[in-house]
């Protein structure tokens, strides 16, 4: 069983640290259930250089590692890699936030799963010369079973699996889209993602 697992919003709650962010660099006041939308340039009214400098201070190491977990990720997950399934994080983070991004998953508990980045939102801009250790040639070589995923964004990369199933975690920025097909759920958590795969 080959499982693909999101990492931002799906593993940890990265949109509700974000919303301090904007707060404090900016005054924007948005609750995290007003975060309507996944462009966080959007959903907080941002200019060009304040979504810049927002997404900067996002991803310094510190601050990816101040990151809480979403409640049972990290249970499930091992549950899964215990059966012997295939975890493999891929997430849109640039390269540059590996690091520390595969230091949050072993002080988690997830040592075993593997992490790929992969340029799903085309965020080169703000990582000057940044990179990603997974290409899109190679992702679509992959196979899987079963997806957790949020953004709405990022269905597209499933198009090619037309038999896999996928979680969508339920967040305000994808409340109001209309899910592609039949393989899509939604799922208000991991225990509902849990009995899914099961």
């Amino acid at each position: 069983m080959n499982i693909y697992v999101d990492f931002d919003d799906c593993l940890c709650e990265t949109a509700r640290y974000f919303t301090k962010i904007a707060k404090d660099l900016f005054d924007k006041d948005v609750p995290y259930e007003k975060v309507l939308f996944f462009n966080l340039k959007e959903a907080f009214s941002l200019t060009d250089e304040q979504y810049e400098r927002l997404m900067i201070e996002g991803h310094r190491p510190e601050v990816l590692l101040a990151y809480e977990e979403t409640y049972k990720a990290s249970e499930v997950v091992n549950e899964w890699i215990d059966r012997g399934f295939n975890v493999s994080i891929i997430t849109g983070r640039p390269f540059s936030s590996f690091d520390p991004s595969r230091k949050w998953l072993d002080d988690h508990g997830l040592e075993r799963a593997k992490l790929y980045c992969l340029d799903k939102y085309g965020r080169n801009n703000f990582i000057k010369g940044g990179e990603y250790n997974l290409k899109l040639d190679d992702y679509y070589k992959m196979k899987f079973d079963y997806a957790v995923e949020d953004s709405p964004h990022a269905f597209k990369f499933f198009d090619h699996l037309p038999d896999l199933k996928v979680m969508v975690y339920d967040r305000p920025w994808n409340k109001g889209t209309a899910l592609p097909n039949n393989n899509f759920t939604r799922c208000p958590d991991w225990e509902s993602i849990k009995k899914l795969v099961e």
